[in-house]
């Protein structure tokens, strides 16, 4: 692709359904050496990344869905979408209404929201999926911050490559099982993960796009 920085960041967005074609491994390269010119504080580049495709992709799948059936959650990080509030809880709300109505899912149907999360389990299909740790350093806040920018980074780069992606916070929802299957030290942290690949443009749930709100709504100027 050749687009402009404008271009190519309002291309980018979450999907949630992909094909099962992998990505090529020089292309997957490729997109990590991008994201490894990501700026971070003293440049303590703190990323540990682990990316999961075929048969380890499955295992761990299996090992995450099964945890959440058995409300096995082990975050090292809290979430709550509840402490959400005013504006940001509004917009929390409509992207998880329209996702739900896109899928035929009411709001009552327990067993249908219970099967939509699940599928961030299974990686929306996806045949790659990158886990973010980190190291934890005083109260986390700097160092999660760079994890940030290398995750935006990582998610543009995948878009120049005509690649999908979506950053889901419920991947780090089971920490100790993923540390656990991938091999990865008790002192790195899990943040987050992202499942990137194909997306499948035929699927009802890669209909839905979320605008943003106008830049007066979290700006402000000082002359």
């Amino acid at each position: 692709m050749n687009n402009t920085f404008g271009e190519l960041i309002r291309m980018r967005r979450s999907y949630r359904q992909f094909l099962s074609t992998p990505v090529n491994d020089e292309v997957i390269k490729q997109v990590l050496e991008d994201a490894q010119y990501t700026p971070s504080n003293c440049n303590t580049q703190p990323w540990d990344v682990h990316i999961v495709s075929g048969n380890k992709k499955d295992e761990l799948s299996k090992a995450l869905v099964k945890a959440n059936k058995e409300g096995k959650f082990n975050p090292d990080f809290d979430f709550d979408v509840n402490h959400y509030y005013g504006r940001y809880s509004d917009r929390q709300k409509e992207q998880g209404k329209a996702y739900y109505e896109a899928l035929g899912v009411k709001r009552t149907d327990i067993e249908g929201r219970k099967r939509a999360t699940e599928r961030n389990l299974e990686f929306f299909n996806a045949p790659h999926a990158a886990f973010l740790f980190m190291p934890k350093f005083g109260d986390n806040v700097r160092v999660a911050s760079d994890i940030g920018m290398y995750a935006q980074s990582f998610l543009l780069s995948l878009t120049s490559h005509g690649i999908g992606s979506i950053p889901q916070t419920l991947l780090g929802f089971h920490a100790d099982i993923v540390r656990d299957n991938l091999g990865v030290p008790e002192e790195m942290k899990l943040l987050f993960g992202i499942s990137f690949g194909y997306p499948d443009l035929e699927s009802i749930a890669n209909s839905v796009r979320m605008g943003r709100d106008s830049i007066e709504k979290n700006v402000s100027f000082h002359n």
